[in-house]
This record gives C-alpha cells, structure tokens and sequence, in this order.
C-alpha cells in the first residue's frame, strides 16, 4: 500500500509541476457544438421578408413570434396560446417569475414580500445551484428534498407542503435531472400535480432543460405535467420553462415558458413594461433554423454524436480507474448535460481542492446544494461536454488521481 501511495504522490506532483489549465466546470457547449448552428445566422438577411404577423422590425409581438409557438408548442405539448417566448435564456424568466411573485404576487395573490413570515422553497438536492441562487438572491428560505431513482421524495414533499402555507414552490429538473441524470416517474409527476397544498400560491418550477437533450437512441420523455395539474384542478399550479442554450447559441438563444392559458396571460401583461419585444429577428432565424420538430430532433443526434463519447470516456475511466475502491457511485445518464458523482462521506470538498490546486477546475463542492451545505460532503458534478477528448482523459486520469489519494489519507 505505501508504494501504492507513493506512487500516485508522484503521478500528482506530476500534474502540478505541468502548471496545465483544464476546466470542466461548467456545462457548456464545446466549439464543434456550437459550429453546428452557424448556418442559422445566415436565414435572415436585408432580403428577408420581416413585415410579418404585426412587422417582426417593431415593437409589436412581446410574447414571441407565432411560428416558433407553434414549434415549443409542439415540443412540450401545450398549445401556442400556453407559450411564451422572451429573452435569450430560460433563467431571466424564471428569475423575473420569482421576482414578480416577491413584488407583486401571482395574479390576484398576496405579494411575497408581504406574506405574514419567511417565504420558503423545496429544493430537491443535489439540484441546479441557478435554481438556488435565485431564492438567495429575494430571501427565499430554501428546505432540502432528497432525491431517489425516480424525483424527490415525494412523501416528504407532500407532508410538508400540506401542513406549511409559507411553502410556496418547489424547484424541478424533471428530465435528465441536473447533476444526477435522473428521470422523474410518472408517479412521481402525478403526486406533484395533485397534492395538496395550505398555499393557494403554491407553485412548481419545472425546468425542463434537457427536453431534446437525449443521449441515446431511446428518447426518453416525461407525462406532461401541466395537463395533469389541470386535471387535478391546480391549472395555474406549474410554469415549465426550456431554452435553446444548448441547442444553438447560449449567447443568442431564446427563452421559453409554458403554462396554462391565464398564466401565460398575466406573465404577458406584467412584462410589457420590462420586455415589450423580445428579439423577434433572432426567433425568425430560429424558426427557420427548425421548421420542424423532426429538424429540431436531427440537429440534436448531431450534438449527441459529439457529446456521447465524452460521456462513454468519463464512465470508462472511472471504472478502469475506481472499480474496487469502493469509494463512488455514479451512473452514465441517458441524457442531458452532467455526471453525478457520489463519494464516500468528507472526501468531496478535499477531492476538488487537491484537482484545483492541480489545474483542474470542477463545480465546486457543495455547489449543487442549498446555501451550498452538502451534509454529507460526498458529491461533485462533473461536466464532460466543454473539453476536448484530450483534455477530458487527461482531467479524468488526475481527478480519478485526486480520489485515489483523498481516499488513502483518511482510510
């Protein structure tokens, strides 16, 4: 064992000594992604007829542009008069939600702000730290859900939600769920619609991110759960949000959300002020971009056919490297954007400090927790699609390194 030790002593002396730079911090597209949306910036020019609907070169059209509603519609099996279309990402609309509720509350409730106590939120952990961020950001209290192999607990969830009128939402990421990769059951997604809340107010956050994000030849989908909430009578109960961030540009992309009817009424009404047009130019690009759903489909086997054995390469290693160690669990999802690793307990906070001080950048730990607290100090995301395969083998064999080492110290 001491020469075991010393070994990977030296092969991570080796790393530092490099002084090398890789990051697989974040979940962004890499450039070969990215290159596969550059002909859309050429399906709009001085020639293209813009005088549509009420002129896409004005004001008019706040909530979107009809073809590209009619597109998400389709996607996420609502009607287009249950989509709105604003911004480039999907975050600013649910930032501005959170925000409208604080100030002014949903339509015809109570503000927030003036609730008779401390606002709170489930947040169903690991969970994506944008999510969190945003109940930090206005006060909101924050409560951890676990999660299991199939959504939150849901016997928790309901408990709590029943018995306590200062918990007003939950946070959600249904499909392909960041960091953990899991899909929600049907079970799941029907004890969500219709449980039964103490706040009138209550609201689901449902962002599903990952809805077209499949790494396999299954495409796996999800019932939809704002039919299920109006059929439980909670029709105003869910707002799900998507975006084009990983499918075209995160930097020129389009923000979507999807509710009932009056929702999508009021969220219009509230926003004119804020956001009277939305870049109707870009959504035409998109719109011509993917005509269809099958186009949208066909661009996204062109991603997973650069992504996938980026994720096939984390699983490879850290079985070649960690079988027998007995030391993380993780599992090779069946789509979206992140690998979810679960050490043994206290190991996850030493494991990122040892591959940064090596160069490595990895989300920090912790940071897919509320207030940042993983009680346990177990988990790290990983996020495989932003490096070459290079540079992720390399980052791979010094995490796996770091794991190693972390591991020998306090065993």
């Amino acid at each position: 064992m001491t020469d075991s030790i010393k070994r990977l002593e030296k092969e991570y002396r080796k790393f530092v000594s490099e002084g090398i730079e890789l990051n697989m911090e974040r979940g962004w597209p890499c450039r070969e992604q990215l290159d596969l949306s550059m002909p859309m910036l050429d399906l709009v020019t001085s020639d293209t007829d813009l005088c549509l609907e009420n002129d896409y070169r004005g004001y008019a059209g706040t909530a979107g542009i009809a073809p590209l509603k009619k597109l998400f519609a389709e996607v996420l099996q609502v009607t287009e008069e249950q989509i709105y279309i604003g911004g480039t990402m999907s975050t600013t609309i649910m930032y501005d939600l959170i925000n409208k509720a604080v100030l002014f509350g949903f339509d015809g409730f109570l503000p927030w702000k003036d609730f008779p106590g401390k606002v709170k939120f489930l947040c169903p952990s690991p969970g994506y730290e944008k999510h969190f961020n945003i109940c930090k950001t206005f006060g909101i209290e924050m409560i951890q859900i676990p999660m299991n192999d199939s959504g939150p607990d849901m016997d928790l969830v309901e408990n709590l939600v029943k018995n306590d009128d200062s918990i007003k939402g939950i946070w959600c990421v249904p499909l392909y769920s960041n960091p953990t990769g899991i899909i929600y059951s049907d079970e799941t997604v029907c004890r969500l619609a219709r449980m039964q809340s103490k706040a009138a107010d209550f609201r689901i956050m449902w962002d599903n991110a990952y809805c077209v994000h499949h790494l396999t030849d299954e495409e796996y989908r999800i019932i939809n759960i704002i039919d299920e909430c109006a059929k439980c009578g909670h029709p105003n109960r869910v707002f799900e949000f998507t975006s084009t961030s990983k499918i075209t540009f995160p930097g020129g992309g389009v923000g979507v959300c999807a509710s009932s009817v009056d929702n999508i009424k009021w969220l219009t009404r509230t926003s004119l002020l804020q956001l009277k047009s939305g870049d109707k130019i870009n959504q035409l690009r998109h719109a011509k971009f993917f005509p269809t759903v099958q186009s949208l489909r066909d661009h996204m086997k062109k991603h997973r056919d650069i992504i996938k054995p980026k994720f096939d390469l984390v699983d490879l290693v850290l079985h070649e490297q960690l079988d027998g160690w007995d030391v993380a669990e993780w599992i090779n999802p069946k789509g979206g954007y992140f690998i979810n690793l679960k050490l043994l307990n206290g190991m996850a906070r030493d494991v990122w400090q040892k591959c940064k001080d090596a160069g490595l950048s990895i989300t920090p730990a912790g940071s897919t927790f509320p207030y940042g607290e993983d009680r346990e100090d177990a988990y790290l995301r990983l996020a495989p699609t932003y490096p070459s395969m290079e540079e992720l083998e390399q980052a791979m064999q010094l995490l796996c390194i770091a794991i190693k080492i972390s591991y020998t110290e306090k065993h």
